[in-house]
């Protein structure tokens, strides 16, 4: 079986070192952003996704809890028929 090894190590080396480089890079920016004491809880710190996430999650769970509650109450008192 033939293999391009130099192409391979070659690829393996370029992209392992700059992705690398990277994230060490964002993980100390991101380390910074949220150990910041800015009064900001540490679940919005993210910024606007992180915000519109805890939004949506929120009105999914009190949406859920009601319909749970609407549900049970309509088992437990059936319609007359």
């Amino acid at each position: 079986s033939y293999r391009p090894l130099g192409l391979q190590q070659l690829s393996r080396r370029t992209i392992s070192s700059s992705a690398r480089r990277q994230v060490d890079n964002m993980v100390k920016e991101k380390q910074k952003l949220f150990q910041a004491n800015n009064g900001i809880p540490v679940h919005l710190k993210g910024g606007a996704k992180d915000a519109i996430l805890y939004r949506l999650t929120m009105a999914l769970t009190v949406f859920g809890s009601g319909f749970v509650v609407y549900e049970l109450l309509n088992a437990a008192m059936p319609k007359k028929a």
